[in-house]
């Protein structure tokens, strides 16, 4: 099996990324423009509640199977391989069974009750079978992860979006004559079909590498594994703490969002509206680059496992000075073109700019959430898996306290929890520093954070004049592209000067190998 470097895994990821990020994009574009504010609203108050379930689901395994596959393949041990399989596929097995169940009966009260819209009902109901699908592609993709080969995931990333944008279209305008809710509801079928795809595709490829038998005494295998079952627990369980944390803060999000602008005064039409622009329209903005910081977080874990095995200490904090840089720098350029361009962007993508407010009072703190990702892999991977949880639900505590006493304000409205959410990224992020900073002594060196303010500073300069200028002209589809290219050219200039991408890094790169000294 194809066994790549800690850069070279990452960068497999990140191309991969890349592009699901792109087809996501249209996927999203081609929704808003189908169902429009109203109907992504009822799309995006259901999924928190399928997130949850998942996250329930999983229990932090596929992070655990990752680190225990990485010890075990160091060492040749495939006996140890095979028995984190046979106990994984059993305990997802188990709990997907439960937690879909459990899911399907609670509904009513979800839709009617909690979320106040029982359109949602019927969208929650057409996902729930994605739920054992996603649970047996994250124990594939965990224990190829910890093989540190990242293709398999990064194809079927790529499939899942082509077969979710090619069904999206044709089940959302099939269903939306009978109403929003129907639509939502064809919308997120077309997505069980792309997970399906995927996972399809993770199966190929694990029987046709034939390094292990699954199957074969599978029963054996899983009576001799009580101590690989406490191994991957001791680390499923805090990580599944901190997942669990975020996903039941977003499960509570629109709930309390709800609830708080109907004490405001706000009708639950309204509301639901208002929470579409903020999460259909904002956040996948603001998380576009988390596509390069989730991908380094994924070949971080058994990297710095392995590292931590070898008690390679410098190794360690190379590493993840090495993510946090590379975070920051692909954050950073996102943050500028955000902050300046909130309003063409919105409106080239969506037909609307009402959200730009949102965009422009958020993007500069969810910097901060580009290298919060590679920070909490560091802490798992380190088995700081507890104190990353805690501080995880120190941050949700604090956004949700936030989000109810500033929504239910009528002077700040929605735009509570678009502080509420600041505050939580911000808390979350300083919070794994200052653990990493108590376990290992690891801080941001000062030289690097001079790097940044420069980088930032310099580049908003730039980005200003650009502004200035694409406004002086005929505002169009073409100039604005040919405005953010000539500023993306100027950033990675400034990044070369700044050396924010060592010469080392670039010889990890296959087609920059020869222009390399």
């Amino acid at each position: 099996m194809t066994k790549q470097t800690f850069l070279q895994g990452a960068l497999i990821l990140i191309f991969a990324g890349m592009i699901t990020r792109f087809l996501g994009f249209i996927n999203r574009i081609v929704v808003a423009r189908l169902m429009g504010e109203e109907g992504i609203g009822i799309y995006m108050m259901a999924l928190p509640t399928l997130f949850l379930v998942i996250a329930l689901t999983q229990i932090g395994l596929p992070i655990a199977i990752s680190k225990r596959v990485a010890e075990a393949d160091a060492k040749n041990d495939q006996v140890k391989v095979k028995q984190i399989l046979v106990v994984s596929l059993i305990i997802t097995a188990i709990s997907s069974v439960v937690f879909t169940t459990v899911m399907i009966l609670a509904l009513p009260f979800i839709a009617t009750t909690l979320l106040t819209d029982d359109r949602t009902l019927l969208p929650l109901l057409a996902i729930s079978p994605i739920v054992p699908i996603v649970a047996i592609s994250s124990v594939l993709r965990g224990y190829f992860q910890g093989k540190q080969n990242m293709k398999p995931q990064s194809y079927s990333q790529v499939i899942e979006q082509i077969v979710r944008i090619t069904c999206v279209a044709f089940f959302v305008n099939l269903m939306l004559p009978f109403g929003l809710e129907y639509a939502a509801a064809g919308a997120m079928f077309s997505v069980i079909l792309g997970e399906l795809a995927a996972l399809l595709f993770m199966i190929y490829t694990f029987k046709r590498k034939k390094t292990l038998k699954v199957r074969k005494d599978f029963f054996a295998y899983l009576k001799s594994s009580k101590a690989t079952l406490k191994e991957l627990l001791s680390i499923a369980l805090p990580s599944t703490g901190s997942r669990l944390v975020g996903s039941f803060s977003n499960f509570l999000e629109p709930i309390l969002v709800a609830q708080s602008l109907s004490i405001a005064g706000i009708s639950s039409v309204v509301a639901t509206k208002l929470y579409g622009e903020l999460t259909g329209y904002v956040l996948p903005l603001l998380f576009l680059p988390t596509f390069i910081t989730h991908s380094l977080s994924v070949a971080l874990v058994p990297s710095i496992a392995e590292a931590d095995a070898r008690r390679q200490e410098q190794l360690i904090h190379y590493r993840i000075h090495q993510s946090i840089r590379i975070s920051f720098a692909s954050g950073a350029i996102a943050t500028i073109v955000i902050s300046l361009f909130s309003g063409e962007l919105l409106t080239f993508m969506y037909g609307t700019d009402n959200a730009s407010k949102f965009l422009i009072l958020m993007a500069p703190f969810y910097i901060l959430l580009y290298i919060q990702a590679p920070l909490q892999a560091t802490l798992q991977a380190l088995d700081l898996a507890k104190p990353a949880m805690w501080n995880s639900l120190i941050g949700a505590f604090m956004k949700l306290i936030i989000l109810f006493f500033l929504a239910s304000n009528a002077s700040f409205g929605i735009m509570g929890v678009a502080i509420a959410m600041i505050v939580g990224v911000v808390l979350v992020t300083l919070l794994h520093l200052a653990t990493l900073k108590k376990a290992i002594d690891y801080a941001i060196p000062f030289k690097d954070i001079c790097k940044m303010i420069v980088l930032l500073g310099s580049t908003w300069g730039v980005g200003m004049f650009l502004r200035d200028f694409y406004h002086s002209i005929q505002a169009n589809i073409p100039m604005f592209i040919l405005t953010l290219l000539v500023l993306i050219i100027i950033y990675i200039i400034i990044l070369f000067l700044l050396k924010f991408i060592t010469k080392d890094e670039l010889r990890q790169i296959p087609f920059l190998q020869k222009f390399v000294s």
